[in-house]
């Protein structure tokens, strides 16, 4: 596994489009405090923080596992996979396709020990999210409805309904993720 330095990709993204630390953290809806911990390392944003972060810089999610060279593959095999891990939640994301450029398509694997969220609030984006748990047990919070899901339970949804994903279990969950991004 490969791992990503979010934190890097972040400032340059932030730097191409010519905004200040203090004027993305405005205009993201976060503190100029938490995005220069971001980006110096110090801290790793949770899942839902990264998709706002994600769509305030006008790109996806995957396009911090971007990869700097060419690669026209599609093929990802389990020990080379570009890794994310949370410094905030026991939160581990793993990216099932090569990420490279802007996608429309996210899979990504979670794994998430007891206590794992996707984030301390619910998030929206345009698009869809698919769900399925590989193993252990999670719950989806999505609207008002909350929903228990097992091993082999999937969930497809409008990525539009506030949604947030936590182990409540005492056992690890790994979980596929599919986020389907829409231009807005």
């Amino acid at each position: 596994m490969t791992s990503v330095n979010v934190g890097e990709r972040i400032r340059q993204l932030r730097l191409g489009l010519g905004l200040s630390v203090r004027a993305f953290a405005a205009e993201a809806g976060f503190s100029p405090s938490l995005i220069s911990q971001v980006e110096h390392g110090r801290v790793m944003p949770s899942i839902g923080s990264l998709e706002r972060i994600a769509m305030t810089l006008g790109v996806s999610l995957s396009t911090f596992f971007a990869e700097s060279e060419t690669n026209t593959a599609r093929l990802v095999r389990a020990n080379a996979r570009q890794t994310l891990t949370s410094t905030w939640s026991p939160v581990t994301i793993e990216a099932l396709r090569p990420m490279k450029g802007v996608v429309m398509l996210e899979p990504v694997l979670i794994t998430m020990a007891p206590g794992g969220r996707s984030g301390k609030f619910p998030t929206t984006h345009a698009g869809e999210k698919f769900i399925l748990v590989l193993d252990g047990e999670v719950t989806l919070t999505l609207g008002d409805e909350v929903h228990g899901l097992r091993t082999g339970d999937a969930i497809t949804f409008a990525s539009a309904i506030p949604h947030h994903l936590e182990n409540t279990s005492t056992e690890p969950a790994h979980v596929v993720i599919v986020t389907v991004r829409v231009r807005a």
